[in-house]
């Protein structure tokens, strides 16, 4: 910072630090945010060539200012772009039953139980003899009635419907409800 004069606006800068902390924590109501925001005053204008921009401005107390409103603008559009898309997505992602928010996504680890759940309920299916366990996949994934299932697979309805029951209670024996 020793060449602060041949940079006459950081010299400004510099000098009302702490009046542009305070403005800005006012309008920010946070500490935080007004430190945040006349750091980034400073980082516009370090990056501004040393001379002859600097010769164009008149007023440069008032520079700062305009450039820290500005910046505080661009901060507020961003957090209202950034709001708005996040309710936008959690107005996808919830439904009102009764007047209150319910999410439609089960809590991880439900969603992890099921998965585990579905898991053993396939290895179950997949153990299951070839006659039951293509009963079972017509009937149940395909959606066919036990007399379609019968006519698919040639045999008669009495045979899927004892497939059909044989599958479900070993289901029931190895996975519960």
């Amino acid at each position: 910072m020793d060449d602060v004069e041949g940079h006459p606006l950081l010299a400004v800068y510099l000098q009302r630090r702490e009046e542009l902390v305070r403005y800005f924590r006012i309008r920010l109501r946070s500490a935080e945010a007004a430190e945040d925001l006349v750091q980034d005053i400073y980082l516009k204008i370090a990056a501004r060539p040393e001379a002859g921009a600097q010769d164009e401005i008149g007023n440069p107390g008032a520079y700062l200012y305009r450039l820290g409103t500005n910046l505080m603008l661009d901060r507020i559009k961003q957090q209202r772009r950034t709001d708005r898309r996040e309710a936008e997505w959690q107005d996808s992602e919830t439904v009102t039953a009764g007047g209150e928010p319910v999410t439609q996504t089960p809590p991880a680890d439900d969603a992890a139980d099921a998965r585990q759940r579905l898991d053993r309920i396939i290895a179950t299916v997949n153990s299951m003899p070839p006659h039951a366990r293509e009963a079972f996949r017509l009937h149940k994934l395909e959606g066919l009635s036990h007399a379609e299932t019968a006519r698919a697979m040639g045999v008669s309805r009495s045979s899927v419907e004892k497939h059909i029951m044989a599958s479900l209670k070993l289901i029931l024996k190895r996975i519960g409800r």
